[in-house]
């Protein structure tokens, strides 16, 4: 017994109607489904929505990626800024006993003696050189107070107002961080820029 087989498909009242057929070569009659679904449109565009919110969605998880990698980053870097600061914030007392010591030499000391201080003082500068310590410009400058401490004030009138006249503790920057502000005097009663 033959079975004859046909493409049915709802119609858009409800109902089920056949598709247009045409008879095989054997006789049997076939049908092809044309007609597009009911229903078909609108699934594809929420899934072309779909795709697209997740395709933003791929994108903003890309973007925090990325600055949360260059967060880590800097982070990173800071820690080891920040632990070269400290170390070198620390040695900052031994290379001032170091110069004090090289300016007020004993005529009673060998001097062998001071040539092994300074020898030992310009490796350690030179150390906290590399690790990015410079010293803070005082000589001429006028008073800043974001570099400069004032500690005394001195009334020179050959002087600029506000002109340091003498540094009595040497300031240092870290790289472009001030580590250290410069102690001064400070002329007053000078002349005005």
């Amino acid at each position: 017994m033959e079975n004859e087989h046909e493409w049915i498909t709802p119609s858009e009242s409800g109902e089920q109607e056949e598709e247009s057929s045409a008879p095989a070569g054997n006789g049997k009659t076939v049908t092809a489904p044309n007609a597009p679904q009911p229903g078909i449109s609108e699934a594809y565009d929420k899934v072309v929505a779909e795709k697209k919110d997740l395709y933003d969605r791929l994108l903003r998880k890309q973007a925090e990626m990325e600055n949360f990698r260059k967060r880590t980053q800097k982070e990173k870097d800071d820690v080891r800024q920040y632990a070269a600061e400290n170390l070198v914030r620390s040695l900052l007392p031994t290379l001032d006993g170091f110069e004090r010591a090289l300016l007020h030499r004993d005529h009673a000391v060998p001097a062998a003696f001071y040539q092994g201080m300074e020898l030992i003082y310009r490796e350690l500068y030179g150390v906290l050189e590399r690790a990015g310590l410079s010293p803070i410009d005082t000589a001429g400058q006028v008073f800043d107070p974001y570099l400069h401490q004032a500690v005394e004030t001195v009334n020179a009138p050959d002087r600029r107002e506000h002109e340091i006249v003498e540094e009595l503790q040497r300031g240092y920057r870290l790289k472009n961080k001030l580590l250290r502000p410069a102690i001064v005097k400070v002329a007053t009663g000078g002349k005005s820029e």
